[in-house]
């Protein structure tokens, strides 16, 4: 099915373009009063993600409310441990836990992985088949996935940290144990990437969300390569590389397999521009608290931000849109990007 607006692709692929394309990562969430209203009547979070048609609803609220230039399906990170067998609970208000953690090379062993594991989440390839549809080339569809540190830091600490100091003792007491679970959660996320790609998905994104808790040298030891397997094994559609706080790691980055390279609001657009070079486009990186401003503070921000980058980007938040963010702030950043056009950057 053709699409009717293509923009997010056409500038994930470097095309020349007449305006940036804008979505935010969660845009699909507790911002949007109808989402708000579906959720009342489940019994969780997880029920939705792992209903098909619910899950297709929610994924498309953010197109009919905010007019964004993309969907991105509805799921979570952690459905790829809990495919490899490691089950998972997401507790209202405190996010997820896991009863059961990776603590041996045994733990490590009775792991399923790769296309085993990745067939066991049906329910998202059904999910992206109903979105696709139902969107009718409205916008593309963007796929995702946690990338393989930030889900094996969950999977040996068991729930979210401000450390995650258990999943880097692993890293640093037992360096080849650590390289056999990565590689197995790098085997699964290729497989289920892929799936989701047959199922739809136009574009992909990998969130790296705890990079930026690892040195410098971890971060190249552990989890780039995962990361150079995945954007090389992704060849059909675009792929995105979001890696939260790697800011040390952007020349890295740059080198591997991947279009785009998201950014958190932590590094100037011109400082990564300079760093990644000329090839790559950039996406991001409104701080996300940005939007509690009064709508005419986060106008001018988001042209302040869209002029830094120049062409070459793809507009979003610098991490994803916080759940009591007003409305009027998300409109007036969406609105803004859609009115700006390239041709009158120079003015």
């Amino acid at each position: 099915m053709e699409l009717q607006n293509d923009l997010l692709l056409r500038t994930a692929r470097g095309e020349a373009v007449e305006r940036p394309p804008v979505w935010l990562m969660r845009q699909a969430g507790r911002i949007l009063p109808q989402y708000r209203a579906l959720r009342a009547r489940l019994s969780g979070f997880k029920e939705l993600v792992e209903t098909p048609h619910l899950a297709a609803e929610v994924t498309i609220q953010p197109v009919d409310e905010l007019g964004v230039d993309a969907a991105i399906i509805f799921s979570d990170i952690l459905v790829i441990p809990e495919a490899m067998g490691l089950t998972y609970e997401m507790v209202e208000k405190k996010g997820p836990r896991f009863p059961t953690t990776i603590t041996s090379a045994a733990d490590v062993n009775g792991l399923i992985s790769g296309d085993e594991a990745a067939a066991q989440l049906p329910y998202v390839y059904e999910a992206l088949r109903i979105t696709k549809q139902e969107l009718a080339g409205r916008v593309p569809l963007i796929g995702f996935a946690g990338a393989p540190w930030t889900i094996f830091s969950y999977m040996i600490e068991g729930q979210g940290s401000k450390t995650f100091s258990k999943a880097k003792k692993m890293l640093y007491a037992e360096p080849e144990l650590s390289r056999r679970l990565l590689e197995r959660i790098t085997d699964t996320t290729i497989a289920y990437l892929q799936q989701k790609v047959e199922a739809g998905a136009d574009l992909i994104q990998v969130f790296d969300s705890w990079a930026g808790i690892l040195s410098p040298q971890q971060y190249r030891a552990f989890a780039l390569p995962c990361l150079q397997r995945i954007a090389s094994a992704i060849t059909k559609v675009p792929v995105t590389l979001f890696s939260k706080g790697a800011w040390f790691a952007l020349e890295d980055i740059a080198a591997l397999d991947c279009q785009t390279i998201g950014l958190d609001w932590n590094i100037l657009p011109d400082e990564a521009r300079k760093r990644v070079g000329q090839d790559k486009v950039l996406q991001g990186n409104l701080d996300p608290c940005q939007l509690y401003a009064p709508p005419k503070e986060v106008r001018r921000a988001t042209q302040a931000m869209l002029k830094s980058f120049g062409r070459k980007h793809i507009a979003n938040l610098g991490h994803g849109v916080y759940p009591d963010t007003p409305l009027d702030g998300v409109r007036a950043f969406v609105d803004t990007v859609q009115a700006y056009q390239y041709d009158a950057e120079a003015s």
